[in-house]
C-alpha cells in the first residue's frame, strides 16, 4: 500500500534517471556552446551554375545512301516516308539538290525545312561532289 506523499522505489528510480538526463543535455549544450564560440563559417544552399553542355552534331544522313532506318532518323519523317524516299531514288536516280526531295509524295516546304540541316547529298555520278545542306545554308 502506498502511503501518501512517498515515492515508490520505481518512481524514485525514474525521477533520478530524470534529473541525471536533464544534467547531462545542460552539460552537452554548455560544452557545444563553449565550442562553437569564436567559429567563423558560413553554410550556402546555392548551387554553381553548370556549364552548359553542347550536344556533339548528328551526322548527316546522306539521302542518296541511307537505308530505311536512316532515314526515319531524320525530323518528320517516319517508315512510310523513309520509303518513298529510296523508291523515289530508285527510280529516279540520285537527289542533286535537296530541293528534289519536294517531288517526293508527302514532303512539301514545311517537312524539308524541318529536315534540311540534318542531310547531305553526298557523292554523286563519276565523283562529282553534290551540295550539302551546310553548302546550301551558306
Amino acid at each position: 500500500m502506498k502511503v501518501p506523499g512517498k515515492l515508490t522505489k520505481t518512481e524514485g528510480i525514474l525521477l533520478l534517471l530524470g534529473v541525471l538526463f536533464l544534467a547531462a543535455l545542460a552539460a552537452l549544450y554548455v560544452h557545444m556552446s563553449e565550442t562553437a564560440e569564436g567559429t567563423d563559417y558560413t553554410i550556402t544552399t546555392a548551387r554553381q551554375p553548370e556549364e552548359p553542355v553542347t550536344p556533339e552534331p548528328a551526322p548527316l544522313v546522306d539521302v542518296n545512301t541511307a537505308s530505311l532506318e536512316e532515314l526515319d532518323t531524320l525530323h518528320g519523317i517516319g517508315p512510310a516516308l523513309a520509303q518513298r524516299i529510296i523508291d523515289y531514288r530508285e527510280a529516279n536516280g540520285p537527289f542533286t539538290t535537296a530541293e528534289d526531295l519536294l517531288e517526293v509524295k508527302g514532303i512539301g516546304e514545311a517537312t524539308l525545312a524541318g529536315f534540311r540541316d540534318e542531310i547531305t547529298l553526298g557523292n554523286g555520278p563519276e565523283g562529282e561532289e553534290i551540295e550539302t545542306a551546310e553548302e546550301h545554308a551558306a
